[in-house]
């Protein structure tokens, strides 16, 4: 066998042969490859030289293999397990087929994220996602302290550096019991919320932010009954008729559905703000997280609350 033999040899002339083997002529061997039969024949020209001796023959049964075709046939079967276990490693290493991702969401976005993040698990099923939930303050410090490499919520922190994908559009409303006097109005001015009892979110949060951005607007002290840092608490507290409350339409989708609370129409409602995915820019993201921020941004929006 020529020296050359190892230095000038290619993959596609030992898959030639492997497929002439498989499918016992040239024509089925070119279906396998998706080629020509000149090309499937060149590859096999050009390994026999290489070779130095007949690797296949003709018989009345199709093309069969020599002994020198047999074993350069066990040499492919050799090369082509340690190139998957190489592509295996790889992908490990690159994470593709294992790692995690660090994911951060504002606490109105766990009534959707942990549905997008499902979609990717089934996808890929070894990388293994993490997610924290906070308010707009305790998801934008762990952004800023690279704890996380994504975090899905309105507004990133205006210090850092960030790439953002776009999800979705969010509304705000405000929201009340079934039975409330303002229900069933088709216009509800501003103004006739001067006299009502808010619940509201914490100090902090984006929602609270939000809602006393459009009282101002309209010159509307509110008038808070109760400050509570959970979207549940809140909602429970509407529907036991203890005030109304300025909060994200996403949270209430299915409380809307069943009738348990409705969407007062206040002239200039709703609000509407937009959802991001968040990394920072000066943040290396391995692959797992590559493809979750791409997953995003892609299909993100499938996920969110079908709202009118």
């Amino acid at each position: 066998m020529p020296g050359h033999f190892s230095r000038d040899l290619t993959i596609r002339q030992l898959r030639a042969l492997t497929a002439v083997h498989a499918a016992g002529s040239i024509t089925g061997a070119a279906n396998r490859l998706n080629l020509t039969q000149p090309a499937v024949t060149l590859q096999l020209r050009n390994l026999q030289e290489l070779a130095g001796l007949p690797l296949i023959q003709r018989t009345v049964e199709g093309m069969a293999l020599t002994d020198a075709g047999r074993t350069v046939l066990a040499l492919v079967e050799r090369i082509e397990s340690a190139l998957a276990d190489c592509e295996q490693s790889l992908d490990m290493i690159a994470g593709k087929n294992g790692g995690r991702v660090a994911m951060g969401a504002v606490s109105t976005a766990k009534y959707f994220v942990p549905f997008a993040i499902a979609a990717f698990s089934q996808r890929f099923p070894k990388i293994d996602v993490t997610l924290r939930i906070g308010n707009r303050e305790d998801i934008r410090d762990a952004l800023r302290g690279y704890d996380l490499d994504i975090a899905v919520m309105g507004q990133p922190p205006a210090d850092i550096e960030v790439e953002m994908r776009p999800l979705g559009r969010h509304p705000h409303v405000i929201i009340a019991a079934a039975d409330h006097r303002l229900n069933g109005r088709k216009r509800v001015a501003a103004t006739d919320l001067a006299g009502e009892t808010f619940i509201t979110r914490e100090h902090g949060s984006g929602t609270r932010m939000l809602m006393e951005q459009f009282l101002q607007k309209h010159r509307i002290e509110p008038n808070v009954g109760m400050a509570m840092d959970s979207n549940e608490t809140i909602k429970q507290a509407v529907m036991a008729g203890l005030g109304i409350a300025f909060i994200s339409q996403h949270t209430v989708f299915h409380e809307l559905e069943e009738g348990r609370l409705v969407v007062l129409k206040v002239a200039g409602l709703p609000v509407m703000r937009q959802w991001h995915a968040i990394r920072r820019a000066d943040k290396i993201l391995l692959p797992p997280a590559q493809a979750m921020l791409e997953f995003l941004g892609k299909e993100g929006s499938r996920y969110l609350p079908n709202v009118r």
